[in-house]
């Protein structure tokens, strides 16, 4: 299986949408909320819903316990 495929069968199994994982990529490069909606084009508040969202889907209280364990599961290469 290729890292797409890879990474695809991981967000499915974790529940994580394409735009949540979008979102999630950008947290693991060390973007602010406000840098992620600049650069995905959409509200502050959009990004925290899906902030609050992957945070809930991963039961994690934090990014950086969010970004670990998207490692741990494949979501987001080491």
């Amino acid at each position: 299986m290729n890292s797409s495929k890879a990474n695809e069968a991981a967000c499915a199994r974790a529940g994580i949408s394409k735009r949540e994982m979008e979102v999630l990529e950008r947290l693991a490069k060390g973007y602010s909320n406000a840098e992620i909606a600049a650069e995905l084009f959409v509200s502050l508040n959009t990004v925290k819903t899906h902030v609050s969202n992957i945070l809930s889907k991963l039961e994690v209280s934090r990014r950086t316990q969010a970004i670990a364990k998207s490692k741990r599961i494949g979501l987001l290469s080491s």
